[in-house]
């Protein structure tokens, strides 16, 4: 048995959501400057309602999948301007224009993705220049493989994800006892010509 799967027998089945907390500030404390966010594979827009009620962002939660949604009289915040969580394909984010969000988040979502490159291509267009990605998922040969048998990325596949999406800086690490990707990348900047 190899360190890995040691380190994944140890941890609790409920790992993921003990960490919650903690992962939902560190993303805050990421995307703080970024006043238009969009959450890719936003769930029940959990992650949404805290970036807006803890940072005063305008969050647009997108998911393919509408059954988990808030309505309005579930929670105060999703009547705000500054929380839409809807309906759509992450690869088709025809309802934003090119450049109008300052970041792009997807967390537990990029390996459900049926066509993650076009999802990236498409985050990479609705980004302003020099505005920022941020990745975080589940990593193959993790706590979540061992508990849901599902194909995840490794931190390389993702950072080479990005690169062939046309994302610049890209980086990328394993956190919480190598149970979490944490991939950034930046949309690249406008290019000044010389004279």
């Amino acid at each position: 048995m190899g360190d890995m799967q040691k380190i994944n027998m140890q941890l609790p089945d409920d790992f993921y959501e003990r960490i919650k907390s903690q992962l939902y500030k560190r993303i805050g404390k990421e995307l703080r400057f970024a006043h238009r966010v969009i959450d890719l594979g936003c769930g029940s827009c959990g992650l949404a309602r805290f970036l807006t009620e803890t940072n005063g962002q305008q969050v647009t939660g997108v998911d393919i999948y509408d059954v988990n949604f808030p309505g309005e009289d579930d929670h105060a915040s999703y009547a705000q301007r500054d929380l839409r969580c809807i309906k759509a394909d992450a690869a088709h984010l025809d309802f934003l224009a090119h450049g109008e969000v300052d970041a792009v988040i997807t967390v537990w979502a990029l390996h459900e993705m049926d066509q993650p490159i076009a999802v990236l291509r498409e985050a990479q267009r609705v980004l302003r220049p020099d505005g920022g990605i941020l990745i975080v998922d589940y990593p193959h040969d993790s706590l979540a493989q061992r508990l849901w048998n599902e194909n995840y990325y490794g931190p390389q596949e993702v950072e080479q994800m990005l690169k062939e999406a046309g994302f610049d800086e890209v980086r990328s690490e394993l956190i919480e006892k190598n149970q979490v990707i944490w991939a950034r990348a930046t949309r690249p900047g406008h290019k000044v010509e010389s004279a």
